[in-house]
């Protein structure tokens, strides 16, 4: 959160980390609650390909679009920009509305803690149950999460881990398992 005060009227800034457009609404819904005595509440949001902006009430391009512009050149992804303005009765003009939410925002993302985010994938392997205990090993040590197994005939292990590591995983399978592993359905 970022707060500036220019002739008379407040811009809180907001950098809120999300993953999709559907969470970034709910987000703003608790913020338009939280200053329900707010004039605007502006923003831009880009998250995975989902973008959008909104000037709220504020006269077109004054401050939905200098948000965006402000995230874009950040080079973020999965944020949330929103600025809370508390409207003090003296009128900055178009330019003087840019600056505001420009500034706001942009102190507000200066002020955020960086998150990296690791895009994440899920991959089926079917194994016998002699090379389970050897696999299940090269999944600790290689800090690859199980998300569910099963038995059967054999054994079916669902695991996942960064979407980069899912070749190289089948790989190290194989040659863990002297080629009996299976991958009979990827979930990537």
């Amino acid at each position: 959160m970022y707060e500036v005060e220019i002739r008379k009227s407040r811009f809180i800034g907001y950098a809120i980390p999300v993953a999709n457009r559907d969470e970034a609404m709910r987000v703003l819904e608790h913020l338009r609650d939280e200053h329900s005595a707010a004039t605007h509440v502006c923003w831009a949001l880009l998250a995975g390909g989902q973008s959008g902006m909104s000037d709220d009430g504020e006269p077109s391009g004054t401050a939905g679009r200098p948000i965006l512009e402000v995230l874009r050149h950040h080079d973020v992804d999965g944020v949330l920009a929103a600025v809370v303005r508390y409207y003090g009765g003296v009128k900055l003009g178009a330019g003087g509305l840019v600056r505001a939410y420009t500034d706001a925002i942009a102190g507000a993302i200066k002020d955020a803690e960086r998150i990296e985010r690791i895009p994440q994938a899920q991959l089926l392997v079917e194994i016998g149950y002699a090379e389970e205990a050897r696999v299940r090993r090269w999944m600790e040590q290689q800090h690859i999460a199980l998300v569910s197994h099963t038995y059967d005939a054999g054994v079916r292990l669902l695991m996942e881990m960064p979407t980069t590591a899912i070749e190289a995983a089948r790989e190290s399978l194989r040659d863990l398992t002297s080629g009996k592993a299976v991958f009979p359905t990827d979930r990537d």
